[in-house]
């Protein structure tokens, strides 16, 4: 039997626009097309793992709408375990996004439900968390969540990785003890370290300093440029494998969910990086956020071009 992974985060409705381009301040623009897709930091990133093979569970929140119902058949859709996912009244979360035709987006999320995701509302699923082999962690909840959901899956011994998105600010220093893999996008690193990461080596000089606040292993990923490990001992570049962007949303999230899956599978962390690799590349070429996400097979199809 596959591996669990254990997802704490955010479901979310994506309300996607695509456009020529990203509108200016006050500008109003014609769009070319409009539709919702299920999606969500914390949803995304199991919708991945189980895709790429691993057994999921989700714990979150959604709303008492048809949103909600929608976010939580699309899980239960990929055999997904959402015994831990809760229904709150209100709104479920929804992210605004825009998509030009350079495949570049701006995204503006109201959390809703995702608010109510408390610590808890956690501690009413710690069986969920303890049948876990690896925990992933998001910042689209609620910070005091995250932070003890960090602990919790310190405390029980797991592999835990932080996605810190979106970041725009340092994190808590006590969190860092508890993460062993943490996974941030160059604006990510830029905001948590203090360091602009606008290259290879003011990566290198970003991951340093996270490692020094405590975290056990850093990853940036450098969107077409790759991906950078650093334990503390060394640096590791994996550029990206080469394919045609049609979308970049969800990127992100397939590539963490498919190295929490290979990890969860056994691969050793080289391994897993380039797994996710392949499988955020082949999200890449396809629109919209989980239906972009990659199955299993063709990750292992994949060939260079």
């Amino acid at each position: 039997m596959s591996a669990k992974v254990v997802v704490i985060g955010s479901l979310n409705m994506d309300l996607v626009t695509r456009a020529p381009r990203l509108p200016k301040g006050g500008e109003t623009l014609i769009g070319q097309s409009f539709s919702t897709v299920s999606g969500g930091k914390g949803a995304n990133q199991a919708v991945a793992a189980a895709r790429l093979g691993a057994r999921v569970s989700m714990i979150g929140c959604v709303g008492s709408d048809a949103y909600g119902e929608a976010l939580r058949g699309a899980l239960l859709a990929e055999q997904i375990d959402c015994q831990a996912v809760s229904t709150v009244e209100g709104s479920s979360g929804v992210a605004l996004i825009v998509v030009d035709d350079n495949s570049q987006n701006t995204i503006v999320i109201v959390p809703g439900a995702n608010g109510e995701l408390t610590a808890a509302a956690i501690d009413r699923f710690d069986s969920v968390i303890q049948a876990a082999d690896v925990l992933i962690c998001q910042l689209e909840v609620p910070d005091a969540s995250v932070g003890h959901a960090l602990k919790r899956g310190r405390e029980l011994g797991k592999t835990v990785i932080l996605n810190p998105a979106p970041a725009s600010r340092p994190l808590p220093v006590d969190w860092y003890a508890s993460i062993d893999y943490l996974i941030p996008n160059e604006s990510e690193a830029s905001a948590l370290s203090g360091v602009s990461v606008d290259s290879l080596e003011s990566a290198q000089a970003a991951a340093t300093r996270l490692i020094a606040l405590g975290a056990g292993k850093v990853i940036i990923t450098l969107g077409a440029q790759g991906s950078l490990f650093a334990d503390g001992q060394r640096f590791e570049h994996f550029p990206a494998p080469v394919v045609k962007a049609v979308d970049t949303t969800a990127a992100g999230d397939t590539f963490v969910g498919g190295f929490a899956a290979a990890l969860a599978a056994g691969k050793d962390e080289v391994q897993a990086i380039r797994f996710g690799q392949v499988a955020a590349a082949l999200s890449v070429t396809r629109a919209g956020a989980q239906p972009s996400i990659p199955a299993l097979s063709d990750v292992q199809a994949f060939k260079t071009p």
